[in-house]
């Protein structure tokens, strides 16, 4: 036999094995579908709290709901006993709930149904309990009454009010007033303690007062109680007595105090003594838990919340003043109501199937666990050989059906008790799927994807997934199937697009679901927004370009700062940006474009910093006076975003310029405080500008003013000369000084002067002008002269000393021998014999050469004689120059002269000189005009230089065609030729010309233009139409109808038998006659050459030129082409269109005529 040890030894071997075995409970899906056809014992969802207090001038109600199927019936315990609702008439139960309604509007107390009350919920399946709702009565005594003598005391001790307050239910809050109703005044000497006694560590003569009132207030009933007031009289004495701390509470040296875990610790210590002691605490082997501590009452009292058992323990606190300290200790004790470790759940299981209920809870002390079966112990129930208790464990094996009931797990110490309902329910449901049928899922290509398939059945169906209906089921690799039902596609691709079929299976039956999977390609941008500082009053411009699957609709969304954007008539918005116009500060924001489809979506941001000029710089301060110096400081503006690179002052003086603000100097941004250089006896006021990328802030408000002392010049007078305005004199000059150089006033010069060639002493005068007239001087000599600024307060430097000149005077030589040679066409070289350097009579400027062009050598060519000047410096013994940019081919005259500063020398002998011939100026001008559709005409002007006698003009032209260009002709054209008509192989082809004149030198400049240029080429391919061939046939038709017209007019006309006849001689010329240079005419035949005319012969023989004749297109003369396929234009001349028309001729009436003009 085995002892008691083998038995608990194979029992909990029994226990490993059944857990092992242990299959996972069911959990039921909360689906309509569902839990409308499940039987489930009684579940309680709702009941009021363990300790249950009322307010008797209300109802009371005592809830209790529960959920089942079917639904629960209700029925209660008083104090342990049946509670009998329908015997007493006051209480009624809600429909389909268990909760209770006691009224009282016919009479009873509420007093009389205090109790302990618990409520049972039942059906078919078991019994669910409540927990032990104890209910009380909230109470509200009136305090007692009583007479209170007068409390006296000596100044300086220790005193404590009581104020006992009625025991109430829930216990009032005290608090003590006056009979102004007015807070007793408390602080680290006068305070409250935990009890509602008020405490004075010593009393004062201030604390007498007949009114000091305790209050209680309670909650439940909302009133305020008053204890009669006790009257203080405090005794007063010359000198009141110091002493050490004593405690007034608690008492003692230690106390003890025990505390529930999670409630809130309160220690508290208050002491006497004069002066007013101090509390600290501490914790005898620790520190304080400082998160959770806290002080309150001027540190007298310590406050822990959420107490756990390590917060048990010694705590001091000590009271102390100049005279001494104290101390107590305080032993705190934790202890602990019953606490969940492993609260029991309900259980669902299939027949046949194992499971488990577990109840563990902690306490202090250690909680009992007992286990009831539908509100009853377990002990008392009918042995079932499915269920094993072993302690706060209840082991299932083998479950059957029927066997369905609620258990209760009650947890319990003298703290007070846990108690929780859970079920086990033996299910048995065939498969069944949940979710939607035939589901269509969109999915983003490269995404995990997950397709659900919700099922349910008891005992678990096994599930299998299936592809287009084919092949085994689908787990492994690509595919993972869950527990659940879901099928993990790791990484969607184009090939996994199919039906996808979920199959569940268990004894009971089968049952499946089909779901569409499609795969697209994700939406995303492409082209994100950028950041983006825009000045404020520009533009900003957001991107957004999106790429998605053609098949998924998206849309685009903008938001500022995760707010929707609102565009209003500002904004503008389009598919792919964001366009913000005249920005301002309230546009700043981080914008984020969201663009969505069904099934995903994408976003970027960007951040709009808004950049304008700071604002000025403020509360501007003059210190740290100096003579020539002053401290400014500012303080900055704003400046919006774009931070400030530099600061400008500027400065205003009142005296030379008030009202003029002038630019002092500039400091880098990060300055705030800069010294000033300053110029004396100048009376300044100052502002600051600031200056960032945008541009330059307003200017800040001025400074005070702040004047400079004086003192004598600093600067010397600058530009100092001597010249002379006349032969005898000598004008002496400088540059006055500045207004802010003058350092004081009544400025004035002192200057000096004397000949440098004599060695004479200085002559000077003082003068408050800029310069000084010295007279009855010699020509042109030598002076040094120097200057110096003088004030009131002293003077400056002097000058260097520089030398000046008197006037200057007529030269008296001419220059000689002037002579030429080496002339081409435009320069020419010149000599001549130079002229004593004494003789100029001043300073020596140059040899002044004056010509002018006399004539051109081209007959008949009118010319400028407009006098020209080029000047010379030579001071060598044999002076020469060139002479150049002369006319060619052109007669010149010049004479030489010497020129000093001021006046010119007699001319030297006049030379003539003639240019040789050059090549000609670029014509005058050209221009290309279009003729007819095929030709093109040329008109030009001669040189308006020639440069020479010209002999022709060279006209170059080349194909064109983008870079690239075709072989060139090259044509010459006599000089009396301006203008040439050529025609165009190809009317669509360009050309280049290029025109130059010619002498007997060589080409001039060229002068190039391309063909065409014409502003109406669209109306030359419209006339074109005269080349198609339909035109061309309808013509020949209409002309061949009217020649029989014609012919048949001749015949009826023949028939009178009657010819006009006229003589030759009185025949007009022929339009085509040219007469010749010497006045006779040249009579010939030029039917051949001449355009065809289209003309019209009225019925009386008139012949009149058509509307639409092709002469106004063209001068005639026509192109032919050479073997290599150029052509060669044929040179016309101009004709006047003013050409008779034989209106009375004989061969108006001849047919042959007719045809000719109808041609």
């Amino acid at each position: 036999m085995l002892g008691q040890g083998g038995h608990v030894a194979l029992a909990l071997m029994s226990l490993v094995l059944l857990l092992c075995r242990e299959a996972a409970p069911i959990e039921v899906p909360q689906d309509p579908k569902i839990l409308q056809d499940l039987k489930q014992p009684p579940t309680i969802v709702k009941q009021s709290v363990k300790d249950y207090i009322v307010d008797p001038r209300d109802n009371i109600i005592i809830e209790c709901e529960a959920k089942g199927n079917p639904v629960p019936t209700f029925s209660w315990r008083r104090n342990g006993k049946f509670f009998n609702i329908g015997k007493d008439p006051r209480v009624t139960m809600r429909k389909r709930s268990g909760t209770l309604e006691i009224g009282f509007r016919s009479g009873g107390r509420p007093e009389d149904y205090e109790g302990e009350y618990q409520c049972f919920a039942t059906n078919d399946l078991g019994v669910g309990l409540s927990n032990k709702i104890l209910l009380r009565v909230s109470k509200a005594p009136l305090w007692p009454k009583e007479v209170l003598e007068p409390v006296v005391v000596t100044e300086g001790t220790p005193l404590v009010l009581a104020c006992n307050p009625p025991p109430g239910l829930p216990p009032p809050f005290t608090f003590w007033m006056n009979s102004a109703m007015t807070p007793i005044p408390q602080d680290k000497r006068v305070s409250m303690g935990l009890n509602g006694d008020l405490y004075f560590s010593n009393v004062l003569t201030k604390d007498a007062h007949t009114d000091y009132s305790c209050n209680a207030r309670f909650l439940f009933t909302h009133t305020i109680q008053q204890k009669n007031p006790f009257t203080l009289k405090v005794l007063t004495s010359r000198k009141v007595a110091e002493s050490t701390p004593t405690f007034l509470s608690p008492s003692g040296a230690e106390s003890s105090k025990m505390v529930l875990r999670d409630e809130q610790l309160q220690l508290e210590c208050i002491a006497a003594g004069l002066p007013t002691p101090t509390i600290k605490w501490f914790k005898k082997g620790g520190d304080l838990p400082g998160r959770k501590v806290k002080f309150d009452n001027y540190n007298k009292t310590l406050k822990i919340i959420n107490v756990s058992e390590e917060d048990a323990g010694e705590y001091v606190c000590m009271a102390n003043n100049h005279l001494g300290s104290i101390r107590h200790s305080i032993f705190v004790q934790v202890k602990a109501a019953p606490y969940w470790l492993d609260k029991p759940f309900n259980l669902v299981l299939a027949p046949e199937e194992n499971g488990r209920l577990v109840c563990r809870a902690n306490g202090n002390p250690k909680p009992n666990i007992q286990w009831l079966v539908n509100g009853l112990p377990i002990e008392s129930t009918p042995h079932s050989p499915s269920r094993q208790v072993l302690g706060d464990t209840i082991i299932f094996r083998l479950v059957q059906m029927g066997s369905s009931a609620v258990y209760q797990c009650n947890a319990s110490n003298q703290h007070g008790y846990l108690m929780a309902n859970a079920f086990v329910s033996v299910l048995d449901m065939p498969p069944r799927m949940l979710g939607p049928k035939n589901q269509l899922i969109k999915v983003i290509e490269n995404n995990r994807t997950f397709l659900d398939c919700p099922f349910f059945g008891s005992p678990l169906p096994d599930l299998r997934w299936f592809k287009n209906g084919q092949g085994s089921g689908l787990d492994g690799g690509q595919y993972r199937v869950y527990i659940n039902g879901t099928l993990e596609i790791k990484r969607a691709r184009a090939e996994d697009e199919g039906t996808y079929t979920c199959l569940a299976n268990s004894m009971l039956g089968t049952a499946e679901n089909q779901v569409r999977l499609e795969v697209k390609e994700p939406t995303r941008i492409v082209r994100a927004p950028e950041r983006w500082s825009a000045v404020r009053g520009s533009t900003a411009h957001f991107d957004c370009k999106v790429k998605s699957d053609p098949s998924l609709p998206i849309t685009v969304a903008w938001t500022k700062d995760n707010k929707p954007l609102y565009l209003g008539w500002r904004l503008k918005k389009d598919e792919e940006s964001l366009t913000i116009p005249n920005v301002n500060e309230g546009d700043e924001g981080t914008y984020t474009c969201t663009v969505k489809s069904e099934i995903d979506q994408d976003s970027a941001s960007a951040r709009l910093t808004v950049l304008d000029r700071a604002d000025p710089p403020m509360d501007l301060d003059l210190s740290d006076p100096a003579a020539r110096s002053v401290r400014l400081t500012w303080i900055p503006g704003n400046d919006h975003r774009s931070p400030v690179t530099e600061f400008l002052v500027q400065f205003e003086e009142d005296h030379w310029e008030p009202g003029r603000w002038q630019d002092l100097s500039t400091y880098p941004g990060d300055l705030n405080s800069v010294i000033l250089q300053l110029a004396p006896f100048v009376n300044y006021q100052f502002r600051v500008l600031a200056i960032n990328a945008v541009g330059q802030s307003q200017p800040s408000q001025p400074s005070p003013r702040y004047k400079t002392s004086g003192a004598a010049p600093d600067a010397i007078p600058r530009g100092l000369r001597g010249w002379g305005s006349k032969k005898d004199n000598m004008e002496i000059t400088w540059e006055p000084l500045l207004d802010l150089e003058r350092n004081g006033p009544n400025l004035h010069y002192s200057v000096w002067w004397r000949r440098k060639d004599l060695g004479e002493g200085w002559s000077n005068m003082s003068t408050f002008g800029a310069k000084h007239l010295v007279h009855n001087t010699e020509t042109y000599v030598p002076y040094e002269i120097k200057v110096q600024a003088r004030n009131d307060f002293g003077q400056g430097s002097e000058s260097n000393v520089v030398v000046g000149y008197s006037g200057e005077d007529k030269p008296t030589d001419a220059p000689t021998d002037l002579r030429v040679s080496k002339v081409d066409s435009t320069k020419a070289n010149l000599h001549w014999k130079p002229v004593d350097l004494s003789s100029v009579r001043g300073e020596f400027k140059e040899y002044r050469l004056y010509y002018w062009r006399e004539s051109s050598l081209v007959p008949g060519l009118v010319v400028s004689k407009e006098k020209k000047t080029k000047g010379f410096y030579s001071i060598v013994a044999e002076p020469s120059g060139i002479l150049s940019d002369l006319v060619p081919y052109s007669k010149y005259k010049m004479f030489l002269v010497v020129a000093n500063n001021l006046f010119e020398g007699p001319p030297s002998n006049t030379v003539e000189v003639t240019t040789k011939e050059g090549v000609p100026d670029a014509p005058k001008f050209f221009r290309i005009n279009r003729r007819t559709f095929d030709t093109i005409h040329l008109e030009w002007d001669k040189p308006l230089e020639p440069n020479g006698i010209l002999i022709g003009y060279q006209l170059k032209y080349q194909t064109v065609n983008g870079s690239r260009v075709g072989r060139a002709q090259l044509e010459t054209h006599p000089p009396n030729v301006t203008e040439v008509t050529l025609r165009l192989p190809d009317r669509s082809t360009r050309y280049k010309f290029y025109l130059s004149a010619l002498t007997q030198v060589g080409a001039g400049e060229v002068y190039a233009e391309e063909s065409p240029h014409f502003a109406n080429e669209a109306y030359i391919d419209q006339v074109d139409i005269a080349t198609q061939g339909w035109f061309i046939g309808l013509m020949c038709a209409i002309a061949l109808i009217i020649l029989i017209l014609l012919i048949v007019c001749f015949i009826k006309r023949s028939r009178g038998g009657k010819y006009p006849v006229r003589d030759k001689k009185d025949l007009p010329l022929d339009p085509v006659d040219q007469k010749d240079q010497d006045g006779s005419f040249d009579y010939h035949s030029d039917e051949d050459n001449k355009p065809l005319q289209g003309s019209q012969t009225s019925l009386d023989g008139n012949v009149k030129e058509s509307d639409d004749s092709l002469v106004d297109y063209g001068e005639g003369g026509d192109g032919q082409f050479n073997e290599d396929g150029s052509f060669i234009g044929q040179y016309t001349v101009k004709k006047d269109k003013d050409e008779t028309e034989g209106n009375e001729s004989s061969e108006a009436t001849s047919p042959v005529n007719a045809i000719y003009s109808l041609a």
